[in-house]
Parts: structure tokens; C-alpha cells; sequence
């Protein structure tokens, strides 16, 4: 895989995720929003995020962006917007995102954030395909991944237990000529 390239939109820019990221990524693991969001169920020590953070910086077969203010993108860690399981035989990726907190929420990043990685992952790494899932109780996520392109592909029934009672995963994906497109709308 290519460098890592910084990737700058109207709000954002997502740079290449690194190690000093760990405490702010730390930090967004105690969040109870962001937690149920991403279904994350364990607990992690620093010193395991810190090791998560260096791993990402150097693997050449992920592209782990930090999301951060224009305003500000050295400093301000807003979360992080991922391409992994690349295949590069089969020019596929994985996508996930994760803003760091509630109150980042509703201003648009999650969706220029979206936007800037499928601009990298179709121009850039020449991908075919890109997917992802997301939670039933996330319509907000879900519209966003439809207002950009995603197609829903299907349901993985009863993947997680949260709060109780058990949810489903909603699987989605956006073709190469479907981004293409859908982005000269």
C-alpha cells in the first residue's frame, strides 16, 4: 500500500493515526455513547491502546486516519475513520468509524470523514468494493452510510448483546462504480 497521504476536506482533516493518539483514543473508550455505537464490550488499559496506536502507524496493510478539526490538526483528536481487511487481490476494504465523543455528534464530521476515506480508498487504492456494518438502534449512521452511496446488502441477526436484549448488525457496501457515480450527482 501507498504512503498514507493527509486527506483535508471543508471541516476535517484526517491524518495518518499515530502512537501519540493513544490518549485521546483512551479517553474516547470511556465514553458510553461511542461505546454502544461500535459495540466495544471490553475494557482496555492505556498501555494496550498505546501498543494499538504504534501497530496502526506502522502496518502497510490498514489505513488508520485520526479525524481532526481543520482548524486545528495536530492537537485536536475528534476519532478515527478506518480502511483494514484490505484486499488487495480482490481490491476490497473494511470501513469503520468512530467519533471520540457524544458532543461530536450531529456536526457533520462523520459524513465529510466517510466522504474523505471512500475518495481515498476508490481514487487512491483503486478499490473495488468497500463495506461495513452497523447496529439496528443506529439509524443515524445508517442514513448517512445511504446518503452516500451504501447499499444494504443484509442483516447478521442477533450479533450483539447490549443492554439486555440482543441486536443485529446491518451489512453495507458501496461498489467502485456506484461511488463514482453517485459522486457526480
Amino acid at each position: 500500500m501507498p504512503e498514507k497521504p493527509i486527506l483535508t476536506g471543508s471541516i476535517l482533516v484526517l491524518r495518518p493515526m499515530r502512537s501519540a493518539d493513544a490518549p485521546q483514543m483512551f479517553a474516547s473508550l470511556a465514553d458510553q455513547d461511542c461505546k454502544r455505537l461500535t459495540g466495544t464490550q471490553n475494557a482496555y488499559t492505556f498501555e494496550e491502546v498505546e501498543a494499538f496506536c504504534k501497530k496502526v502507524e506502522a502496518a502497510d496493510d490498514r489505513a488508520d486516519y485520526a479525524i481532526t478539526l481543520k482548524s486545528d490538526p495536530e492537537s485536536v483528536y475528534i476519532g478515527e475513520v478506518v480502511l483494514n481487511h484490505i484486499d488487495e487481490v480482490n481490491r476490497s476494504a473494511s470501513f469503520r468509524i468512530a467519533l471520540a465523543a457524544a458532543d461530536h455528534f450531529g456536526k457533520g464530521y462523520g459524513t465529510e470523514a466517510t466522504r474523505l476515506i471512500l475518495a481515498y480508498g476508490f481514487e487512491q487504492l483503486n478499490l473495488h468494493r468497500i463495506e461495513l456494518e452497523v447496529y439496528d438502534f443506529n439509524p443515524r449512521a445508517q442514513h448517512v452510510y445511504e446518503k452516500l452511496g451504501f447499499v444494504k446488502e443484509g442483516v447478521r441477526r442477533d450479533v450483539l448483546w447490549w443492554d439486555g436484549c440482543y441486536h443485529s448488525a446491518i451489512t453495507m457496501s458501496i461498489l467502485r462504480d456506484e461511488y463514482f457515480t453517485f459522486n457526480r450527482r
